[in-house]
């Protein structure tokens, strides 16, 4: 493990959605372990804010301002961004970084801009199969990415980049079933069905699954539910569920998705990266659902990935009713061998050293042990490569 110089500040970019959020925890986690000071640069929305909770007393935390590139919108991105940059330059006059890694999405923009401007080496992680707007933007800055999928580097215009896969939370991988099931008031003996659209909920696949409940109730009477709605949603599916008196743990959100996750026997899910990676780590068999307007269609991409090779199977929400699903769903819920060959599927997509990679990659360039390729060694499967344009 290689250790910093006293003093070394990383900032790290890490805002806006839990996809980068989470994964920008564990790597922050792993260089602070080899001794950096860590700024964290994140958004305004509710899931940073609840997310960065357990941390804050860890790490210095920047709140810049939101910032999103829609048609409609572009004054207003180009605004957030500006007000971000001029922000992010403030705090690195005195904080003076290093390094800044860039785990995705615009919110990242303003810190790289900055980190650029004062002589720091910027670091950028692709988690999709589709590089991001972004980081597509934000490529051609960067001294080093990291991709969470093989997919990604020949799209992707990086001067290298490493595949390391996606960073899991440790709490991810270590909570233990039976405790996590007890913890949320479920049975340890009866199989749990867990539904999620990700950090905000996702109203399709709440639509979908409603829509394949009461069959699939009838038919797996011993099934125990958690929903996790979205903040939109909430109400509705909750009503749903009372009228036709089905029991469930339904929540517009959670902040114990470890305990959730070791509790769930199969898992009905968008398909962000993040979400994916957390799914490999547990070996969690899976229904995918990817969200039809995904910027590059990156979620059906993702899923993908993972249907090939018999990780997870996907429904499409643009031409599937609630039938295909359910019927999806009884078949991993009623053949255990069936989700014990998904499990070994996933376990080769797995990278429990993602975290740890890419923090010992950016404090080997910053310590300059950084030679040649060759002189930097990589655990089996990663590579580095030249990236390419999309």
């Amino acid at each position: 493990m290689t250790q910093l110089k006293p003093g070394v500040t990383v900032a790290l970019a890490c805002g806006g959605t839990g996809g980068h959020l989470f994964p920008g925890l564990a790597v922050a986690q792993e260089l602070a372990e080899r001794g950096a000071r860590l700024v964290l640069f994140v958004s305004p929305k509710e899931i940073d804010q609840q997310g960065l909770a357990a941390s804050r007393h860890r790490f210095t935390v920047v709140t810049l301002p939101q910032v999103a590139l829609t048609r409609r919108g572009f004054a207003g991105f180009l605004r957030g961004t500006w007000q971000g940059y001029r922000q992010s330059v403030r705090e690195f006059k005195s904080l003076r970084p290093a390094a800044v890694l860039a785990m995705g999405g615009f919110t990242a923009a303003a810190p790289v801009l900055a980190g650029r401007r004062v002589g720091a080496r910027i670091f950028l992680h692709e988690s999709n199969a589709v590089p991001g707007r972004a980081n597509v933007w934000l490529g051609r800055l960067a001294d080093l990415g990291f991709a969470g999928m093989t997919d990604a580097v020949s799209q992707w215009r990086v001067r290298r980049v490493c595949v390391t896969g996606t960073p899991v939370r440790p709490e991810i991988r270590l909570a233990e079933q039976g405790a996590s099931r007890r913890a949320q008031g479920l049975a340890e003996d009866r199989p749990v069905l867990l539904v999620t659209g990700g950090s905000q909920g996702a109203h399709g696949v709440n639509q979908l699954f409603l829509a394949c409940l009461p069959e699939l109730a009838q038919t797996f009477p011993g099934l125990q539910l958690v929903h996790l709605t979205g903040s939109a949603d909430f109400k509705e599916v909750s009503e749903t569920y009372r009228r036709a008196g089905i029991p469930a743990l339904i929540r517009p959100f959670s902040n114990q998705m470890d305990q959730l996750l070791a509790a769930a026997t199969v898992v009905v899910s968008r398909s962000g990266a993040s979400s994916l990676a957390e799914l490999a780590a547990r070996r969690l068999p899976s229904v995918l659902i990817p969200y039809p307007s995904a910027a590059g269609d990156h979620q059906r991409r993702n899923a993908e990935v993972f249907v090939r090779i018999g990780a997870a199977r996907m429904v499409d929400q643009t031409v599937s009713d609630g039938s295909v699903l359910g019927r999806s769903l009884l078949g991993l819920l009623e053949s255990e061998s069936t989700r014990d060959q998904m499990a070994a599927a996933l376990a080769r997509l797995d990278r429990p050293q993602a975290a740890a990679e890419i923090a010992e990659l950016i404090c080997r360039q910053l310590g300059e042990r950084w030679g040649t390729e060759s002189a930097v060694s990589l655990s089996p499967g990663r590579a580095f490569a030249g990236g390419q344009a999309g």
